[in-house]
């Protein structure tokens, strides 16, 4: 089984959708796939903080199950956890989504494998997952690559937490998830899970860039991450293309290479919007 872990609210729907699509597309394995969904309901914080839909789950765990019956989709409702060990932190009122911080809660979720592929949701796979999946992390506590900018604003080996191999034996035995959320309890970090994750690490295996490329589409690229980045041009400017912005990705990125992705998913999508208003 290859276990992989997304977390968010409702609004990660497309970034889930169009990430597990290209996993599915680009690996060649009869060895099924299981896709963790940790959420909560926030709307006590910010009315847009709905947690994913059994709905939305549901179809997700259709969609993959078109690849492998026994593919599936794991829907886990993490607030008794959260309220227990995160809320009221600083950091729910960050630049970036309390739901950022649900990935050091993976520890403490019953009956979750101990080898799990964390990936945020603005991620496509260029390449098979098995080559990222199937690397060696017994005597670590996660793997990770470095954070494009990072690495040189802040340290060389900056990871960027986007996409963490876990080892969550290794994670239980030296309480690096326990302790980075004690660091978010106590004060507001810039980059919350990813600075609390850092600084509490006893030991992690650095990887290629290729394996989180958070700027270039190389032929090397295993995982290209859609995160926000910097322009030169016409003049020094920051954007934040996703995946799922199809015109976009082929305006300002030019590329063509996800297209089998990105128009099943367009189609996927509609399919799906067709479903919703049945049922409104």
């Amino acid at each position: 089984m290859i276990n992989v872990l997304f977390c968010g609210n409702d609004k990660v729907f497309d970034g889930v959708l169009t990430c597990a699509l290209s996993i599915l597309k680009r690996t060649q394995t009869k060895e099924p796939f299981t896709f963790y969904l940790y959420t909560l309901d926030l709307t006590n914080l910010n009315p847009a903080f709905r947690a994913i839909s059994k709905q939305s789950a549901s179809f997700l765990g259709e969609v993959v199950k078109d690849y492998n019956s026994d593919n599936r989709v794991v829907l886990i409702d993490v607030k008794d956890v959260y309220d227990k060990e995160l809320a009221g932190s600083p950091n729910e009122a960050s630049s970036y989504s309390p739901y950022a911080m649900l990935r050091v809660l993976a520890d403490l979720i019953e009956n979750m494998p101990s080898k799990l592929l964390y990936l945020d949701a603005d991620i496509l796979l260029n390449r098979d997952i098995r080559l990222l999946y199937d690397i060696n992390v017994e005597d670590y506590e996660y793997a990770a690559a470095r954070d494009h900018y990072g690495k040189y604003l802040v340290n060389p080996n900056y990871i960027n937490s986007g996409v963490l191999l876990l080892n969550l034996e290794r994670i239980k035995k030296t309480g690096l998830f326990s302790k980075a959320r004690g660091e978010l309890r106590k004060r507001k970090l810039a980059f919350p899970d990813q600075t609390a994750i850092r600084i509490n690490t006893v030991k992690k295996k650095m990887l290629p860039q290729k394996f989180n490329d958070q700027k270039f589409l190389h032929k090397s690229t295993v995982v290209r991450h859609f995160s926000k980045r910097l322009f030169w041009l016409p003049y020094p400017h920051t954007a934040n293309v996703k995946q799922w912005q199809v015109s976009l990705v082929h305006k300002i990125f030019g590329y063509y290479e996800f297209d089998d992705i990105l128009y099943e998913y367009l189609y996927l999508k509609e399919k799906f919007n067709r479903e919703v208003a049945k049922h409104e």
